[in-house]
């Protein structure tokens, strides 16, 4: 008999999203699954769960929650140290990385990925003791998904990011960030507005923003944004909705192993939709590290 933990954040998706985990719990009992439910109640609860669930002898986890929750599900995968595999419903504000690959929602077609047993390990990104599945960004705008308040999300779900947006825009428009880039790949010196360090192309419900990002290539997509003028930036940010941003002069696009970023600016780094730290940091692909059903 197989054994599947399922991890679920409670304030992820409202109503419709519990009765979906109820109905995919009734699926795996009823094929003869023994399913384990638990909901996290703060920061890192997830993590801490799915360490437990490496050093016991559970098959796989299902996750339900946003990207902040699979970012979680994911570092206890890696600190663990047993690549149990991982069902992942989307489930949050904003799920970049499920939508990227494409992972069902309704609970038939999602217990039949499960079922199934086809899985695939895909690389996860890193800094320090820190571990992301979809993206590292600072700069212009990359605070706004972990300043918005959980009250707002659940009421307002993708409505609640674009209002901070927003309030954020007058007060961060075209200010620069002095930063120094090393890597194989490219090294500078420059003025910037952003930097994304990304294991996917979907970031922030934009498809096409690291548009040659594949998930198990071993390889970081790190995208520049220089710091520009009012009619460069429009155009930029204009284009990134085809993923043809990547083409504009102002704009360094490259894969890489490894990035380290330094400033002596007060710069915060979001993680996968939540705050990580402050810059200086070196950001490292960790290669097929993480196993999903897919």
């Amino acid at each position: 008999m197989k054994k599947i933990k399922v991890i679920y954040n409670p304030s992820s998706g409202r109503q419709i999203i519990q009765k979906r985990i109820d109905s995919i719990c009734r699926i795996l009992l009823d094929n003869g699954y023994l399913v384990g439910k638990v909901a996290t109640q703060k920061k890192d609860d997830a993590t801490y769960e799915t360490i437990q669930c490496c050093k016991e002898d559970w098959d796989a986890i299902v996750v339900c929650g946003g990207d902040g929750t699979v970012n979680e599900v994911a570092a206890g995968i890696v600190i663990g140290g047993r690549k149990v595999p991982v069902a992942i419903l989307a489930a949050g504000t904003v799920n970049d990385f499920a939508n990227y690959m494409g992972l069902p929602k309704e609970p038939k077609e999602f217990c039949e990925m499960i079922m199934n047993e086809n899985t695939l390990d895909v690389d996860l990104g890193s800094w320090g003791d820190k571990y992301f599945v979809n993206v590292a960004a600072g700069g212009f705008l990359t605070n706004v998904a972990h300043q918005v308040p959980a009250e707002s999300k659940n009421v307002l779900g993708r409505m609640a990011y674009y209002l901070e947006g927003l309030r954020e825009i007058p007060k961060q428009m075209f200010n620069g960030i002095n930063v120094r880039i090393s890597s194989d790949e490219y090294s500078s010196e420059e003025e910037i507005f952003l930097f994304l360090v990304s294991n996917s192309s979907s970031i922030g419900g934009f498809r096409m923003l690291a548009p040659k990002a594949q998930v198990e290539d071993g390889l970081l997509d790190c995208i520049i944004i220089r710091k520009s003028e009012i009619q460069d930036a429009l155009s930029i940010f204009l284009n990134i909705l085809k993923g043809e941003h990547v083409n504009h002069p102002n704009v360094e696009y490259f894969k890489t192993k490894k990035i380290t970023i330094e400033t002596e600016d007060e710069v915060q780094v979001d993680i996968d939709g939540e705050y990580g730290g402050l810059l200086p940091a070196t950001f490292q692909v960790v290669p097929r590290s993480f196993r999903i059903f897919n």
